[in-house]
């Protein structure tokens, strides 16, 4: 695994008044994903081009683990990266083992039977039975499962990065969904360090342990979904997540924050036996946990202090929406 750094990167193009990337500075720690959104024009795929250099920037410095990619061959740099596009790309003349052992046969040093195991653990991976995929071509497969061949492909030399431009951004609504579980599911068994472009905010807050809001080029917020919805940067980032939108802060804020904000909780004695929720749950799952059993409140469990427990009540969420309405209130007077 290994860490991403961008350091003052910028890119102009001949011709154009502005950079399309100017001046970015953020890091991706390993084993992270972190998602890059913006509106068209951005500047999100420039940048991920060029940590792979299929663009070469104008200025600063990528670095993986303090290592200048700038100063290394581009050929060789590529092999150490995962890279998964919307088209796919994969070659419809070869099979499907062979399209995921490929890259693996470009970078040498494998013998076959070490090729043959691993294309089998990668298909086993992204949800393909070996024993029926192996030998089919792409044309036999639906664009969800060329999808997840071309996700094994990616990681066939066990890259510690992964590059990711829109990949689940031509299929359907119900395969691209299975295809960001599918993605979450791997990502909890490889920690692999992903850079990932997407237009659409819920599959970056879905998928993203921190996203990087970017506009006309330049980075403008960085951080987790919670914080992008609590403490967005000015309007434009409060607009792209949707920050007043009620029921989305709702689904990602966790109960624990609304705990935390709250005067200290009544015994346990009030309340007698109650349902219990992890207070890393959402606010959404509380309220509807609430709703379905029809208690008076629910008990939440700390797995960092399994003595301490404390409850929430419909009462505290309505207090966190309340709280919530007068910061965007706040938020839109600031910027008149």
């Amino acid at each position: 695994m290994t860490t991403i750094a961008f350091n003052n990167i910028t890119k102009r193009y001949k011709g154009m008044d502005a950079p399309a990337v100017d001046g970015v500075t953020f890091v991706v720690p390993e084993g992270s994903t972190c998602m890059l959104v913006g509106t068209s024009g951005s500047g999100k795929t420039t940048l991920l081009r060029m940590v792979n250099r299929l663009i070469e920037p104008t200025s600063g410095e990528i670095l993986f683990d303090n290592k200048n990619v700038l100063q290394e061959n581009p050929i060789q740099l590529r092999r150490r990266i995962g890279y998964v596009i919307q088209q796919v790309g994969l070659f419809p003349h070869m099979t499907i083992a062979e399209n995921v052992r490929v890259t693996a046969d470009i970078a040498g040093g494998w013998n076959k039977q070490k090729i043959n195991q691993r294309v089998d653990e990668l298909l086993d991976l992204v949800g393909l039975d070996p024993a029926d995929y192996r030998k089919r071509f792409p044309r036999q497969l639906s664009g969800g499962q060329q999808q997840r061949v071309g996700l094994a492909r990616a990681l066939a030399t066990d890259p510690a990065i992964l590059l990711m431009d829109e990949p689940f951004g031509a299929l359907d609504a119900i395969t691209r969904a299975r295809m960001q579980d599918e993605l979450l599911r791997i990502q909890r068994d490889v920690h692999k360090t992903i850079l990932f472009v997407s237009h659409d905010i819920e599959e970056a807050f879905k998928l993203g342990d921190q996203v990087a809001v970017m506009s006309q080029g330049k980075l403008i917020q960085m951080g987790s979904p919670v914080e992008l919805l609590a403490k967005p940067a000015d309007e434009f980032v409060s607009q792209l997540v949707g920050a007043d939108n009620i029921v989305r802060q709702l689904q990602y804020l966790p109960i624990g924050s609304t705990l935390d904000n709250r005067p200290e909780a009544v015994s346990s004695a009030h309340w007698g036996d109650v349902p219990a929720i992890s207070n890393q749950a959402t606010l959404f799952d509380a309220l509807l946990k609430l709703l379905e059993t029809n208690a008076p409140a629910l008990a939440t469990e700390d797995p960092q202090n399994q003595e301490k427990t404390r409850y929430i009540t419909l009462p505290d969420i309505n207090q966190a929406i309340t709280h919530l309405r007068n910061d965007e209130k706040s938020r839109a007077a600031s910027s008149i």
